[in-house]
């Protein structure tokens, strides 16, 4: 295994908990002002989900001891940079109304600026390409596999749905798009 794709799993999971620090400070403020959670079911699994893949990235890569070609090591790096570029572009743009719950803010007009004027859920691209690169940097095949097929299946069936009910809630002034 090598000890640089160790550093990168280790790197992405002190992301993930400097994001989980802005959530909770983000959730905290959502509520405050009056704030409605929907969705909380499918949170669980999200998160067991997340863990997941970078505890399956370093077993996968440990146990098999592969290393992936550069030509595909490379280009997949990139990909997990762009990616983690564009998950901050997401939360730098929505500020304090980012969250990794579904927390809506009565009475707040839709954002249709930075990433999401191209796109309507953009965090879940940069979570998409996130969950197939960052595995195949260390050759883990399995892992990167395994995590695309859940994480279509939550995000599909699960967290897309809960997200548009709960946009498509808030009364008519609120959906305006603020730019």
């Amino acid at each position: 295994m090598s000890v640089l794709f160790v550093v990168l799993v280790l790197a992405t999971g002190v992301e993930r908990l400097a994001e989980l620090v802005v959530s909770t400070r983000n959730a905290r403020w959502s509520f405050e002002r009056g704030g409605v959670e929907t969705g909380r079911a499918h949170f669980p699994p999200m998160v067991a989900l997340h863990t997941g893949l970078l505890v399956a990235c370093l077993v996968e890569a440990g146990l098999t001891d592969r290393s992936a070609p550069p030509a595909l090591a490379w280009p997949m790096l990139a990909l997990v940079l762009a990616s983690q570029g564009l998950r901050w572009w997401c939360i730098a743009t929505l500020g304090r109304r980012w969250n990794t719950r579904v927390i809506v803010v009565p009475g707040l007009p839709l954002v249709a600026r930075g990433p999401y004027r191209w796109f309507t859920h953009p965090n879940y691209v940069a979570v998409v390409v996130e969950g197939f690169a960052l595995p195949l940097v260390g050759a883990c095949w399995w892992t990167a596999a395994g995590f695309t097929v859940l994480n279509a299946v939550l995000l599909l069936r699960f967290r897309l749905p809960a997200e548009n009910r709960a946009l498509a809630a808030l009364p008519p002034a609120a959906t305006a798009p603020q730019r």
